[in-house]
Order: C-alpha cells, then structure tokens, then sequence
C-alpha cells in the first residue's frame, strides 16, 4: 500500500471508540504510516471529514 492509495476500511480488530467504529465501510486515502508496539506497520487513513486514523493493513483494502 501506497501513500495517496484509496482504501475502505473492512474490518476493526480491537474494541474501539463510537466515532471509529463508524469507520467501518467507509473508504479513505493513505497518508502515511505508522510504526506499532509490536514492531509491525500500521497505515494513516484520512477520510472526507479530514479525520485521520491509523489501522492494521488486515483491516483496510485497495479500491
């Protein structure tokens, strides 16, 4: 995955706030990543309400 790549969010792992749940289904563009605890990638989305959130790349695809 690319920054400026269009993604949807197509699942959430963990348990997570309201306003990021709403996230799911929704599609955004990579604005970076991010590098987790575990030593692993995680990619920044930002949607159309100039929110931005990073996920797991399981948790994102390609659209």
């Amino acid at each position: 995955m690319e920054i400026g790549q269009k993604v949807k969010v197509i699942r959430i792992r963990d348990r997570v706030s309201a306003p990021i749940t709403r996230k799911l289904g929704q599609s955004g563009m990579i604005e970076g990543y991010k590098v987790t605890d575990g030593g692993g990638l995680g990619v920044v989305v930002k949607f159309d309400d100039n929110s931005s959130i990073w996920f797991f790349e399981d948790e994102i695809k390609a659209i």
